[in-house]
């Protein structure tokens, strides 16, 4: 009994040395994640320095016309993050590429391989570094930064150009099941639907028709309308009866939100806000939510992203080249934005209809995941 104690004991901290030998941090570790993210940082400061120069060259009569205070706050705030969330595959490709490439033409790639580590072992600390930012990317664009793309919107909508949606024609949907809700004309500013109806069905008959000629969304309350100018007609069977008068107030569980869809609103939600969105337009008909579910898949394909360029940049690099640093670069730019736009050609596929909005934007990480393999097979091989 004794003896296998010792035994069971002898295993388990066997086990317990393999699992920090796998999981553990060493010098080399340090040594290479503070090149990668110190890069990583660095690229996305001058970058954004250099976009925000072009961007101030652009809209420089908007800056003038508007408020400074505004300017610094409403549009830069959130102006910078959502760039940098965006372009953060390119900032990753290019970090990796740039110390990688130093390090491999200093010969130091080579020595830490001589020293018996292993070209595997080598790309842990790329990968914890791709694990940082990949996490970071994920809790900025799913819950961080779409609140404050909302004061970036208005602030171009006010000063640059207003995209904005604030008339809608012909609107119907259903507003609850069994509830059709048809709006002639509604415009935003006033908050006003004219030539107004709401059909009650149970299954497919008939039991209630309301019209107005106007229709009122208070905006302090949630789903609550004032129709103006109303008659309320109930079926039983062979019987009608007929309501009507100048003003009721009654909830209907529609919003201008849920018909008045403009081109960045999917910007300004989280994606649980995104989620729930998307499920309610389902329920009710609403044909034009591709661009929530793009946005919503786009955002989990760039956390994945982080650690396919990560691989493709380390295997690219790692080899010392006569070609020498510009030569890496060069190809790391043209491989990194070949993948953002390879990501907008392939968004258009759902949009078209072609594919899901998921395997449209998934498509680029597995084409870039099956050349990263090929790249790490072929440099782990010198």
């Amino acid at each position: 009994m004794k003896d296998q104690k010792q035994n069971m004991g002898k295993i388990l901290k066997w086990i317990w040395r393999k699992i920090v030998n796998i999981f553990a941090i060493r010098r080399i570790d340090w040594f290479i994640l503070k090149k990668f993210l110190g890069t990583y940082l660095m690229a996305t400061i001058l970058m954004l320095a250099v976009i925000s120069m072009f961007d101030v060259t652009e809209k420089l009569d908007a800056f003038l016309s508007a408020p400074f205070s505004e300017t610094i706050f409403d549009y830069f705030v959130s102006f910078l993050p959502y760039f940098a969330l965006m372009l953060s595959p390119l900032f990753v490709f290019i970090s990796v590429i740039f110390f990688t490439t130093k390090l491999a033409g200093n010969s130091e790639i080579i020595a830490i391989l001589s020293s018996g580590i292993s070209f595997r072992r080598l790309l842990r600390p790329y990968m914890i570094g791709a694990a940082i930012i990949a996490a970071l990317t994920f809790v900025m664009s799913n819950y961080l930064i779409p609140p404050t793309n909302q004061r970036r919107i208005n602030y171009t909508n006010k000063y640059v150009k207003n995209k904005s949606v604030t008339t809608g024609l012909d609107i119907q949907l259903m507003a609850s099941p069994g509830v059709v809700c048809y709006i002639g004309r509604f415009e935003n500013d006033t908050k006003t639907g004219y030539r107004f109806s709401l059909d009650k069905f149970n299954g497919k008959q008939l039991v209630s028709r309301m019209t107005a000629q106007t229709v009122v969304y208070d905006s302090t309350r949630m789903y609550h309308w004032t129709a103006r100018d109303y008659m309320i007609r109930d079926f039983d069977g062979k019987r009608e009866r007929i309501k009507s008068g100048a003003k009721l107030d009654t909830i209907i569980p529609i919003e201008p939100r849920d018909f008045l869809i403009s081109v960045n609103d999917q910007e300004t939600m989280t994606t649980p806000q995104i989620n729930e969105y998307v499920e309610k337009q389902k329920m009710r008909g609403v044909a034009n939510i591709k661009g929530f579910e793009i946005e919503r898949e786009k955002r989990y394909a760039s956390t994945a992203a982080a650690f396919i360029l990560t691989l493709i940049g380390m295997s690219l690099s790692a080899k010392k080249s006569k070609g020498g640093m510009g030569l890496n670069i060069g190809i790391g730019l043209a491989l990194s934005f070949s993948y953002i736009l390879f990501s907008t050609v392939t968004s258009s596929f759902a949009i078209n209809g072609l594919t899901s909005p998921f395997i449209a934007m998934q498509i680029p990480n597995v084409v870039y995941l099956i050349i990263g393999l090929y790249l790490y097979h072929r440099a782990s091989k010198f």
